[in-house]
């Protein structure tokens, strides 16, 4: 369903692509819940490498886009507004042609998303300040995310491994850290792929 009010209102949503490739193997994909709206707007995601953040923050976008334009969205239900635009910083490339590093190329598209965005859109942010020291980069991010949440206040995903920055959630309260559930079994971490608060 369309929506007036800003709001992404998923349950059990899948990555389309990815539970393919899975189902192609035997494996079950794990469909997650996402819930946001204007007091809810930005999710801090933390957790390790492969637990399955990249998955959901995409998977997010691919339900938001496929429902504006008509077509079958992979969950058991959404409500969602109309985004005017879906942003998104994700991987590590660079273009050394142009003379632009990984971190200038992060740095470029971190730019266009602060300006362009609006209160309408989506904001997808993914591991933003890797290029750099760690120092600078857990500064970069934290001013980025500030940013969107004082001045822009769009729904935004933003998983990081800063967890330093889940802190913010004390000093604004649209801000909700998330993590992916994973268990120890004997010596063994085993991914859930669940989003979990």
């Amino acid at each position: 369903d369309l929506v007036d009010n800003v709001c992404i209102e998923i349950v059990n949503g899948r990555h389309p692509v990815v539970e393919d490739s899975l189902e192609k193997e035997g494996i079950n994909f794990t469909p997650n819940d996402c819930f946001m709206h204007s007091k809810n707007s930005t999710w801090v995601m933390t957790g390790p490498n492969m637990a399955g953040k990249s998955t959901f923050l995409r998977q997010t976008a691919i339900i938001v886009l496929l429902n504006q334009i008509g077509c079958f969205v992979p969950s058991d239900s959404a409500k969602l507004s109309i985004f005017d635009k879906i942003f998104t910083r994700i991987g590590a490339s660079d273009n050394l042609s142009q003379g632009m590093s990984t971190f200038m190329t992060e740095m470029v598209e971190t730019s266009r998303i602060i300006n362009e965005a609006t209160s309408s859109s989506l904001v997808i942010l993914d591991e933003l300040g890797r290029g750099t020291s760690t120092e600078d980069g857990l500064a970069i991010a934290r001013a980025v995310l500030e940013f969107i949440v004082q001045e822009i206040r769009c729904i935004t995903l933003f998983a990081t491994h800063y967890k330093e920055l889940c802190i913010l959630s004390e000093k604004f309260n649209v801000i909700k850290p998330k993590t992916l559930q994973i268990k120890k079994w004997n010596e063994e971490i085993i991914f859930l792929y669940k989003v979990i608060e």
